[in-house]
């Protein structure tokens, strides 16, 4: 079974603060723990059921970290998911090297986007697209909240993400800077350079007139129903796909 000090030391994980100030976090399931045995984390341990050990087995006698064998019962009661038959695993967080992007590259900026769940989504839509660098903003949800990273289907483990300033942050770069807004170029008839900094706001507010300063061209989805909106991560992958296909 997990230990009363681990139990203990997971609950605290779930909060942002703790996460912080142990440079820790957690991640649950099969698909998010075999992602992070793959990643350059640093595992503290891992706490598997006898079923994934067995199926694992290789990958985990290979790495220097304790792993220990408790029942889906244990996971349940140390993590947040409702059922878990496979793994928790403990790692430690990193930090970023300094930020740098290339003039054909492009980088995801995610402005006030505070709902976990779409922040997981949009890791995931940017690392199928092959959009391997986030800027944050310092209200958007935390990379480490344990329901980001489970939305992210195992995304995190390829992604880089910084939590900056974003009008002091892009105030710095000569590189087009794309938003979506109301009334913007049509997405479709749009031609998108070479590289840059792709803009996606706040889930009920848009885009902050704070970061819209510093945008250099703004962009519109087309709508052609009746639906008042599309949430970030729908929006951000209907953009990216355009970006892609034309690019």
């Amino acid at each position: 079974m997990i230990s009363k000090a681990w139990q203990t030391r997971l609950r605290a994980l779930q909060q942002k603060k703790h996460r912080q100030e142990l440079g820790l976090f957690f991640v649950e399931g099969a698909k998010n723990t075999i992602e992070l045995l793959h990643s350059d984390f640093e595992i503290e341990v891992v706490f598997a059921t006898e079923s994934f050990y067995k199926e694992n087995e290789p990958r985990l006698a290979e790495q220097r970290f304790r792993c220990e064998e408790v029942s889906s019962d244990d996971l349940v009661r140390a993590g947040t998911f409702a059922s878990n038959n496979a793994a928790l695993a403990v790692a430690r967080t990193k930090n970023e090297l300094e930020f740098s992007a290339q003039p054909d590259e492009w980088v995801l900026v995610l402005d006030d986007l505070r709902d976990p769940g779409n922040l997981g989504t949009l890791l995931r839509v940017a690392d199928w697209y092959g959009l391997t660098k986030v800027v944050c903003s310092e209200t958007t949800a935390d990379f480490y909240n344990p329901k980001v990273l489970t939305a992210s289907m195992g995304s995190f483990a390829r992604m880089h993400v910084w939590y900056q300033s974003l009008p002091n942050f892009l105030s710095q770069t000569d590189l087009p800077i794309v938003g979506t807004f109301l009334g913007g170029e049509n997405l479709h008839e749009f031609t998108f350079p070479a590289g840059g900094f792709l803009i996606i706001g706040n889930e009920s507010n848009g885009i902050s007139p704070e970061v819209e300063a510093w945008v250099t061209q703004k962009i519109t989805i087309p709508r052609f129903g009746s639906a008042e909106s599309l949430n970030a991560g729908v929006a951000a992958a209907v953009v990216i796909d355009n970006l892609r296909r034309r690019g």
